[in-house]
């Protein structure tokens, strides 16, 4: 059991790597009239999908619910902003400084996510100022 799980964590932790930088990637190569490559279309899909089932995988190994941990909680709700932030750098966005303003937001809200995961504190990096 001690092996699946510590399996499962090291395909999360580098999904989780994977998806960042396949974010940042994605906007870099943002540019009007620019062919995205198929990577770039289904790529991210594979990605989110490995991530999603192994954070189910590891909740269930752990027997553990997001109504009992506060941080899991949080990362939880925190999520949807940050795919609706990605969309709007990404697609969504009309103009240049919309898109750059998502991006940068959509960056701080995944390094509070992983801030979250890292401290398993609610408020991760920022309970160096709250908590």
């Amino acid at each position: 059991m001690l092996l699946l799980y510590a399996l499962l964590k090291t395909l999360h932790v580098s999904a989780i790597a994977i998806s960042g930088l396949g974010f940042v990637l994605r906007y870099a190569l943002l540019a009007p009239g620019r062919a995205r490559p198929a990577w770039v279309r289904v790529g991210p899909h594979v990605v989110d999908t490995v991530l999603l089932v192994s954070a189910i995988a590891l909740a269930c190994l752990q027997q553990a619910s997001p109504l009992a941990l506060p941080w899991l909680a949080a990362k939880i709700v925190a999520l949807p902003l940050y795919i609706g932030l990605g969309t709007i750098a990404l697609k969504r966005g009309r103009l240049p400084r919309q898109r750059a303003v998502a991006f940068v937001a959509a960056l701080a809200c995944y390094a509070y996510i992983v801030s979250v995961a890292l401290t398993r504190n609610p408020w991760g990096f920022f309970g160096v100022f709250f908590a």
